[in-house]
């Protein structure tokens, strides 16, 4: 037993107080992106953005993490979470948390962004307010784009209640014979999917506004163009009434890989599930609904009191991200045009790919890039090259490097694992091209990368008929690890070259995400990644590797002897210092080892973006451990794991968070960073984190955030800002 663990076993650090709860953690992450809808310093469209981008995250929250626990206490499972609550109790925190959050979505929306938004000339308008030319125009557009597609279903002993999908928007319609007074109830799905849920009304044509320089945009909700126009669904009726209501179902997919044949066809038939929909999680509906049709929805859906929230406004907000398609670009974040490392630019090259064709999401547009004269292959014989994303084009570091690996004859294989990608993916059809110019292509696909099994599917399929070997994952294990591996002849001699990185290999979010990578061909990351390939394709157990941290074979037990090595330095006389950036800190024997380390004397920094349970600032525990969340205009995705080591510095960048399922669960890869300038790099990029007060949120005791403000002696300074221009001033 090490000297920090002998001092923690007079603290039970299996104490359900010394741990927040997993739940409740990620909705305060999510009131940090409602923040910045809040928040007067960021552009109107953007704030707008991050409304729907908290109502998006809130419908996956439901889908997936509230269905799991509601899914607990159907099979009575009364095993407690590690702040020591029950499924029950969960639950209730969860609705106790959550309401007073929506209530102020929505008064925000409500009462703020609609006025400062038509102050911009930007009308979202109700049908009650419309003039009688805009009334004409949208029954007219009713008549011509919307009946056509609606389907009203009744509901009475010989229609049953009807299934009602997963985020679907409905109309709860009564209806009266006047012939026999008898009163009726139907549904009306609202087509989202074939039309716009705002509906654009054409430009004003009054003399007032030809004299107005204002361009405006008005646009009306689809689900009241509909209700403003039921006699046209149901001729011969009274319409008595009509209420607005959405519904959210479980949609984690449930696949016994053990049992299943063919892994590709048992996901598929989950996901026809899916877009039925499991059991009703949620229920969306107006404050105003009355208490008759609210109860017979409940009743019919089978859900609790708590699972209904009532609201004053709109519905289903995450829709509002539509209207950032609107042009105006004074009211959005200053456009961002990713830049090319130095070493990667050709003598004549362009430092802004995006002005040119580098960021294209075109095959074919991409491969002229290559006619700069630019050798990949050669730039990383020189030496490891560091890529962060987005300040560093995707398209013309990754997207290059894999487009120049298909199209050079000394290629011989290419590989990689594909967890996330875009349905246009440039690297994918590069993969294509390698494969039918005869070079061995083989592709780890993981099928269950949750919301994108689909599009990986069809992927998987597309890829096999070109002649790539497609491997489905594990049984047992997500491979979440973001690794390509090339392998060239060279003068008789064969070279590994390598991408190992954080984030995946999606051009889209390459562009939304911080993410970092590393190009090398450094030999023994080379053959790691080789018996990687060989455990994820073949029969390999691999047990070891030579510079690799990987999961689930040696990651949980390295990252912990690094966090006790620096507490074992500190029992020695000497200092400890760790820093870890990470999407979430959830597992709970890393978070007693760092209670371990702050006690030894260890000073802990933790850049935590989305779910922390660690507490920090507990006196007598974590007295020596800050968190700090960075909530901003990209989302925080890049791992860098630093330990100081006495001055032997080392630092690690990787795919894995220190959570159980990415620990134990997955396939993860964490590599050193061997080269000196690039650790320096990586812990300037650590404290430009740490010192953000403009997108900084500190974690108290208690389990608040509070948001960092610039004293009167400080300057604003929000760390992706800063680094866009170091980007732009390396050039």
């Amino acid at each position: 037993m090490t000297q920090s663990q002998k001092i923690a076993t007079k603290i039970n650090l299996q104490n359900p107080e010394y741990y927040f709860n997993r739940e409740i953690s990620w909705l305060q992450f999510n009131s940090r992106v409602l923040q910045e809808s809040l928040d007067p310093r960021t552009p109107l469209l953007e704030r707008l953005k991050f409304l729907a981008i908290f109502s998006n995250n809130l419908d996956e929250f439901f889908m997936v993490r509230v269905a799991v626990i509601k899914e607990q206490i159907e099979a009575g499972v009364t095993k407690l979470s590690m702040d020591g609550l029950t499924p029950v109790e969960q639950l209730e925190a969860i609705s106790q948390h959550l309401r007073p959050l929506v209530q102020t979505q929505h008064q925000h929306f409500e009462q703020e962004l609609r006025q400062l938004l038509f102050r911009q000339g930007i009308q979202l308008m109700n049908y009650v307010d419309l003039n009688q030319e805009q009334r004409v125009y949208l029954h007219q557009y009713f008549e011509e784009q919307i009946f056509p597609v609606l389907t009203p279903l009744a509901v009475d002993p010989s229609h049953p209640f009807p299934h009602i999908s997963n985020l679907s928007l409905n109309l709860a319609v009564v209806v009266k014979d006047p012939d026999t007074g008898k009163e009726m109830f139907a549904r009306i799905k609202v087509p989202r999917k074939s039309l716009p849920r705002f509906v654009k009304l054409p430009a004003p044509t009054s003399e007032g506004s030809k004299k107005s320089k204002t361009t405006v945009f008005s646009y009306v909700p689809l689900e009241q163009v509909m209700a403003h126009n039921l006699d046209a669904l149901f001729p011969g009726l009274n319409i008595q009434e009509y209420h607005i209501f959405r519904i959210t179902r479980n949609a984690d997919l449930e696949v016994e890989e053990d049992e299943a044949d063919d892994l590709l066809l048992a996901i598929e038939q989950e996901l026809r599930k899916r877009r039925l929909g499991g059991s009703a999680v949620r229920l969306e509906l107006y404050a105003s609904t009355p208490e008759t049709v609210r109860s017979m929805l409940q009743r019919e859906l089978e859900l609790e009191d708590q699972d209904i929230y009532a609201v004053e406004g709109l519905l289903g907000l995450g829709d509002l991200m539509s209207l950032m398609e609107i042009p105006l670009p004074e009211l959005k974040d200053t456009p961002w045009t990713a830049v090319v490392p130095p070493r990667l630019r050709s003598d004549q090259g362009e430092v802004s790919p995006e002005k040119g064709n580098g960021e294209s999401s075109n095959y074919n547009g991409m491969t002229d890039l290559l006619s700069d004269g630019v050798d990949v292959f050669k730039v990383i014989r020189q030496g490891d090259l560091l890529l962060h994303h987005p300040y560093h084009s995707f398209s013309a570091t990754v997207q290059r490097f894999i487009i120049q690996a298909a199209q050079d004859p000394d290629v011989l294989a290419i590989k990689m694992t594909l967890y996330r990608t875009s349905g246009d993916s440039p690297i994918l059809q590069a993969l294509m091209t390698a494969a039918e110019l005869g070079k061995q292509v083989a592709v780890l696909v993981e099928l269950k990368a949750r919301f994108d099994e689909e599009n990986n599917i069809n992927w998987a399929r597309k890829l096999e008929q070109a002649g790539v070997h497609v491997v489905y994952g594990l049984a047992g294990l997500k491979t979440h690890s973001k690794v390509m591996l090339v392998v060239r002849r060279e003068q008789q001699k064969i070279r590994r070259y390598m991408h190992i990185g954080t984030g995946n290999y999606n051009p889209k979010t390459a562009k939304l995400y911080t993410d970092l990578g590393i190009l090398t061909c450094r030999e023994e990351l080379g053959a790691d990644l080789t018996d990687l390939f060989n455990f994820l394709t073949g029969y390999s157990r691999q047990k070891s590797y030579r510079k690799l941290l990987v999961a689930p074979v040696s990651l949980r037990d390295r990252m912990l002897e690094l966090i006790r090595r620096e507490a074992e330095h500190c029992h020695q006389g000497g200092s400890g210092r760790i820093v870890a950036k990470m999407n979430s800190l959830v597992d709970q024997e890393v978070i007693a080892t760092l209670y371990e380390a702050s006690l030894a004397g260890v000073k802990i920094d933790l850049i935590i973006r989305g779910i922390c349970c660690l507490k920090p600032g507990v006196k007598g525990l974590s007295e020596n451990i800050n968190v700090v969340s960075v909530v901003g205009r990209y989302l925080e995705h890049s791992r860098i794991f630093y330990f100081h080591n006495m001055g032997a510095e080392e630092v690690y960048i990787g795919s894995a968070d220190w959570m159980t399922r990415n620990l134990d669960r997955r396939v993860e890869v964490v590599t050193p960073v061997e080269d000196p300038a690039i650790a320096k790099d990586l812990q300037e990029i650590l404290g430009i984190m740490l010192a953000d007060n403009r997108q900084g949120w500190d974690l108290s005791p208690s389990g608040d955030y509070k948001q960092r403000r610039p004293t009167s002696d400080d300057q604003e300074q929000s760390g992706q800002n800063l680094l866009m221009n170091i980007a732009m001033g390396a050039n």
